[in-house]
């Protein structure tokens, strides 16, 4: 049984459980092309370069994801990644003195990210900001 795990190939099998997800919960889980288009491919000019990072940003109930391609494992050593409530902060990748911001979709918690780097893509989990904290401010007619 082991063995038989051992030789799948891992985009074959995310393709084919995103396939029986989408006959099972077809109206649920499917995009429309556009948003597919969309979401999929995200390319940003750093500020300061003619360099350019892809990435994709994702939004799930609680989560943000941000996933982003990495093309050389040295760039970890020197990324510097900071976040506000509504923005990522890259800093020096691909070069040291680049920077990238990408505006998330969705107000995100100032604690709780992790990141995580698998296959040559940097994954960043963000914490959803689900309690807005509204108050009512009252006018006076006078």
């Amino acid at each position: 049984m082991k063995s038989k795990f051992e030789k799948l190939n891992q985009k074959e099998v995310n393709e084919y459980v995103q396939g029986m997800l989408g006959k099972v919960f077809p109206n649920d889980l499917q995009y429309s092309n556009e948003q597919k288009q969309e979401e999929t491919q995200h390319t940003t000019e750093n500020s300061q370069s003619q360099s350019k990072l892809r990435f994709r940003v994702l939004e799930t109930h609680k989560y943000v994801f941000v996933r982003i391609e990495i093309q050389k494992r040295e760039w970890l050593k020197q990324l510097k990644m900071y976040h506000t409530t509504n923005q990522l902060i890259l800093e020096h990748i691909p070069k040291d003195s680049d920077q990238t911001l990408i505006t998330l979709p969705t107000l995100v918690n100032k604690k709780g990210a992790k990141a995580d780097y698998q296959d040559a893509i940097l994954e960043i989990q963000l914490y959803k900001l689900i309690d807005r904290q509204l108050s009512e401010i009252h006018v006076d007619d006078h």
